[in-house]
Formats: C-alpha cells, structure tokens, sequence
C-alpha cells in the first residue's frame, strides 16, 4: 500500500476572508454597540432587547455549530450528545449566579435560595468553587472538556465509530439529564436554575450589561471560527480529514487516530461548554432540558443545513434555522417539529453539502456559462 502523503496546509484565510472576518468583528464588536448607543429606541438601526438577546442566543448555538463541523464534517465522528457539553458548561456559570443572588435572595443566605427552601445545611462539594469568578471560568472548560477525554479515551480506544459512536453518545447524554432532574444531586431538579441577578457584582439586566454580552458572545464566535479555520489548514487538520475519508489507511501510514481523534473531540466540547456559559446570563435559565436528545440532534441539523466541513456553513446553518424556529413558533408552533424534520430530510436528500455547498454549485455554473 502506498504511504498516505498529506497534501500542503492552505492559508488560514484568504485575503477576502480576513476582510469578511475584520468586518464582521467590526460590525459585531464595534458597530452595533456604538449605533444602539446613539441611535434613538424608535430607529430602524436600533436593536431592542430581545433582539439583541436572541441573536446573541443564536450566536451560542453556532458555537456549538462550528463545534459539530470540527468532528463530523472533518472527522467524520458523528455525535449526539453534544449537547451535554454546552449544558455542562452552562450550569458551571448557572451555579457561580446562582451564589451570587444568596445573599440578596428571599432566604439572605450564602446557600441559593432552593437549597434553603430544601432544608439544606451546608453546599454540596461539587459546588465547593463556585463562589469564585476565575474558578467558575476554569469549570466551563474543565468539565465537559474532562467529560468528552474520559468518554472518548474509552470510546475510541475500543474502536467505536459510526452509528454505534452516535447512539452512545445520545444514550450518555440522556443519563446525564436523568441525573440532574433529581433535587438530591443540588442542581435545582426540574427548574434548574433562573432568576439571575448580578455577573462580577453587575446587574444582567442592564442594557448596556446585554450589550456587554453580546459583544463577547460575538468575539468569542469569531475568535472560534478562526482557531477552527488555522486548525484545519495545519497538518492536524489534513490528518482529521484523512482519518474522515480513510482512518485504516492512516493508522497504516504510521499514524495514530486515538490522538487526533481524542483531541478535536475534547476540543469540540470545551467550545460548546463556552458556549453554554455564555448563553446562560443572556437566556436567564439552565435546567435539565438542555441534555434533552433532540438538543443535541438540532446542533447537527444545524451543521447538515449550513454544510458540513465548511466551518462557516454550520454558522449560517444555526442562524437560519434558529431563525425559521423563532419565527415557526410564535407563528405556527404545532408545524415546528414537522419543519425540522422535514428540513434534516431534504438536506440530506437532495442538499448534502448544505445551503454552502448549493451556492458554491450556482457559482460554478455561473462561471461555466460565463
């Protein structure tokens, strides 16, 4: 068998790329607050609240988008339980705010105010650093990241792939959201955590705290897509695609999958437990339901939609479909369901690339014509 030569890393971005991407920083981090700031409530430029908060929401999401492109669209790792991680990193910020409004809750105590109702005496341990910023800051990359290594050490040690890979997945994640439905284990049981006050002894509610945080939701999205681009034009990123298209030919080339394959994975989670952490503040609620499995499903619908191994497919795929959703349900709630099945269905029929893939095909013909 010949050896499997790896072809020469591309650039990071192209010149028009880094245009895109230094107009969307600007847009994003720069513009918007600034026209918010000065445009009356009553402009067509002037962003409400909601607004700001659902397009920062979605901008969560397309973290876990980009997150799900990273090991199925380049590794060909298919998960359903990605949704885990992004809950696991929301309920490390969910218990740091949830310290923070003790002592200014109905029961004034250093313990929340449903472990009081609850007769608690004392904090449980794993809420031992939860009263500290950095250390909570810490959690949010720790946990699912120490989550997704032990799993997938095991996972892909024993040569588990394919459907068999996603059903376990879904199958981890659905016993995680059993767990922490019960009050016993100290993460609110059914309600989960709301009623957020103060972030760093600033209240959330603050126009201009929302605004805070949409601009760091939006650095952090574009800061992730960047790291994922660099990613995959190194030679990390060829071998990913490699172990994707042929993983027996790669392991007989000299290289070990269980690495590559271990690291992008714990690197997928770590993103989508940012994401968590920072839809968290901005949503005003973590509870059970975001393990739910159709959580996780919707996150690689997003990146079927938008286009697999695109990176910045996965992003459009996440907005327009969180778009459509926002406006499904307020509009025809009980077709909603129906709609994104039906979406998943025709992407994977007749779009396979996603809405990426479609416009790069029209562009092709465009030029053939011309």
């Amino acid at each position: 068998m010949t050896p499997l030569v790896l072809p020469t890393p591309a650039p990071v971005l192209s010149r028009t790329g880094w245009a895109v991407w230094l107009a969307a920083l600007a847009l994003l981090c720069g513009l918007v607050p600034v026209l918010n700031l000065l445009v009356p409530e009553d402009s067509v430029f002037h962003l409400s609240d909601f607004a700001v908060g659902l397009v920062a929401k979605i901008m969560c999401y397309a973290m876990c988008a980009l997150a799900m492109d990273l090991i199925w669209g380049y590794t060909g790792i298919l998960s359903l339980g990605h949704g885990l991680f992004f809950a696991l990193g929301g309920y490390a910020m969910g218990m740091y705010l949830m310290r923070q409004i003790g002592l200014d809750g109905n029961y004034k105590s250093a313990l929340p105010d449903f472990m009081v109702f609850l007769d608690w005496k004392e904090l449980p341990w794993h809420w031992a650093l939860s009263g500290s910023l950095p250390a909570t800051l810490f959690l949010v990359v720790a946990v699912p990241g120490l989550v997704a290594l032990v799993f997938g050490f095991f996972a892909f040690r024993s040569r588990i792939k394919g459907v068999y890979f996603s059903i376990i997945t879904q199958a981890l994640t659905f016993a995680a959201m059993l767990l922490f439905f019960r009050n016993e284990t100290g993460f609110g049981g059914n309600n989960g955590f709301t009623d957020f006050k103060r972030l760093a002894g600033i209240t959330i509610a603050t126009p201009g705290m929302r605004m805070f945080l949409f601009v760091l939701t939006a650095a952090f999205l574009l800061g992730f897509y960047l790291l994922a681009r660099w990613l995959v034009a190194s030679k990390f990123g060829r071998v990913l695609q490699a172990i994707r298209d042929a993983e027996s030919r790669v392991m007989f080339s000299g290289y070990s999958p269980l690495g590559y394959k271990l690291a992008i994975w714990t690197l997928s989670a770590m993103v989508c437990g940012v994401a968590g952490a920072l839809y968290v503040p901005q949503v005003g609620i973590i509870n059970p339901g975001e393990m739910s499995p159709a959580n996780s499903i919707e996150i690689a619908v997003w990146a079927a939609v938008g286009g697999r191994a695109t990176l910045i497919g996965p992003i459009i795929g996440a907005f327009l479909v969180n778009g459509a959703k926002s406006w499904l349900t307020v509009t025809y709630p009980e077709f909603w369901l129906y709609f994104l099945g039906a979406l998943f269905i025709g992407v994977t029929l007749y779009l396979p690339q996603g809405v990426v893939g479609l416009v790069r095909k029209l562009r092709k013909l465009r030029k053939g014509q011309a």
